[in-house]
């Protein structure tokens, strides 16, 4: 059973690699497997056997893409569980049920919205952040609903709670900016070299530190009880982040900018060092 169970997590990669990336091969699974070559062409070699119809050898790209063809047999297609998968530090992201049932299972996870993203999206983004390439696309904004032409460097994904963006620098307001994934339109088309990556990215390069302590508002006992639940140290919870993403980190604590506008028991949390995060807030709700 352990075996077979290690052999269809090697299929989900092959296929969650040929999917999004546009390209699997040996190095793929020897990297993040930690297989021998024998073993991955082996592996490579059995899936094939298994699924003719889904992979084509590509000597250009020294590797295999997936077919006209391909149709997911073991990944969801969901772009999530890719980005998930590489946010895992390129651990294996796998979910695969056993012969238990798994309605007996002692756990439940909510089931949130997928959103509709393009594969072919995500290989040519993949492709420009390995390269530090530029990637012209069509985006929508909420201040422009109709989709216009943009040019970005992108250089990390980034997952915010119920969302995945993507951080780069942005041609057109020449600063770096967060774009959502869900929100690209059309083909895109990859370009030159680009000289804004995340190394030049202040956002991305400055490390913060978000200070939060119970809402003053609550009585003691109730503040005693925030301290225990968060484990505070001297009365404070330290959260560090990028500062581009203190504002994400912020409301995934749900942590108002404007705590007397909410009771505190919903609030619980205010935030303490407000002055030092405030150049990297973008809102004030």
């Amino acid at each position: 059973m352990k075996a077979k169970l290690e052999l269809t997590q090697r299929y989900w990669l092959i296929e969650l690699l040929a999917w999004w990336e546009g390209r699997v091969c040996t190095s793929h699974l020897i990297k993040h497997m930690a297989l021998g070559r024998g073993q991955a062409q082996a592996d490579l070699a059995s899936y094939q056997k298994l699924y003719p119809q889904q992979l084509q050898l590509d000597a250009s790209i020294k590797g295999f893409r997936p077919t006209a063809d391909f149709c997911c047999q073991l990944i969801s297609g969901d772009v999530v569980e890719y980005l998930n998968w590489l946010s895992l530090s390129q651990q294996t992201y796998l979910e695969i049920s056993s012969d238990r049932d798994s309605s007996q299972w002692p756990f439940y996870a909510l089931t949130l919205p997928a959103r509709s993203i393009e594969p072919s999206l995500i290989r040519i983004l993949v492709q420009a952040m390995r390269k530090q390439l530029r990637v012209d696309l069509a985006y929508l904004s909420l201040t422009n609903p109709t989709a216009e032409g943009r040019i970005i460097a992108p250089h990390h994904f980034v997952r915010t709670g119920l969302r995945w963006h993507v951080r780069g620098y942005d041609e057109k307001h020449r600063q770096y900016r967060d774009f959502v994934l869900s929100r690209f339109r059309g083909d895109a088309e990859l370009l030159d070299k680009s000289e804004f990556g995340a190394a030049q990215d202040p956002g991305w390069q400055t490390q913060l530190e978000i200070q939060l302590t119970p809402d003053p508002r609550l009585s003691t006992a109730q503040q005693q009880v925030i301290a225990e639940d968060y484990r505070l140290t001297d009365g404070m919870l330290r959260l560090p982040t990028r500062a581009c993403l203190a504002q994400y980190l912020l409301q995934e604590m749900q942590v108002s900018l404007k705590p007397e506008q909410h009771s505190p028991e919903s609030q619980q949390l205010v935030l303490h060092n407000h002055a030092e995060l405030a150049p990297w807030l973008f809102s004030q709700r």
